[in-house]
């Protein structure tokens, strides 16, 4: 499904200004937690605290209440920064997956090919020595040069299946530690929106 969905041409004329716009919410996400943390520094004083309460209760009311704002805002740009990060974690691990699989179904397709070639060239070789056990040894040296010729086609064919279920297995792999990878992102994923939904 994914794979249809990132098949499509809009997202290849999307993908520059996606980029764009992931690293413009980056930079104004990571201000606004940079501003969050000044303001919590800068309320938070020990010494502010105490000047304040020493001048009336108004005041100091009005400083908590803006240490609080402060630290909501900290929180609140502090998560939105992380969950950005890992929404364009799971899209890029969900792009490569989908890229993996097609090229696991090509491989697989591949492989198939070539085993269905293998096997009709080595009937074939099969027929062709029979046919040529049959005759008499007026042609033995022909008979010898063509089976010579079909034994090095048959090991080249079976070099080329190797080569290709090699290949089959390596992209399997691959696959298998991509899935993996994404499974234990969207686990954390989910134990950090719980955590964030406790928080709030």
């Amino acid at each position: 499904r994914w794979q249809k969905i990132f098949m499509f041409p809009l997202w290849s004329k999307m993908a520059v200004f996606w980029n764009k716009m992931f690293l413009t919410i980056i930079v104004l996400l990571i201000i606004l937690f940079l501003d969050a943390v000044r303001e919590v520094r800068k309320y938070s004083s020990v010494h502010v605290n105490e000047k304040v309460a020493n001048v009336n209760s108004s005041a100091f009311d009005h400083i908590q209440m803006k240490l609080f704002r402060s630290q909501r805002n900290l929180y609140l740009s502090g998560f939105s920064l992380f969950l950005w990060l890992v929404l364009r974690r799971t899209v890029t691990l969900l792009t490569q997956l989908a890229k993996e699989m097609a090229s696991h179904a090509a491989l697989e397709t591949q492989v198939n090919d070539a085993t269905e070639a293998a096997k009709k060239y080595m009937a074939e070789n099969e027929r062709l020595q029979e046919a040529l056990s049959g005759k008499g040894n007026g042609k033995k040296k022909e008979s010898d040069t063509t089976e010579e010729k079909l034994k090095e086609e048959v090991e080249h064919l079976k070099a080329e299946l190797q080569k290709t279920s090699n290949a089959f297995h390596k992209a399997k792999t691959e696959v298998a530690a991509v899935k993996k990878q994404s499974e234990g992102l969207r686990r954390e994923y989910d134990h950090l929106l719980k955590e964030f939904e406790q928080l709030q």
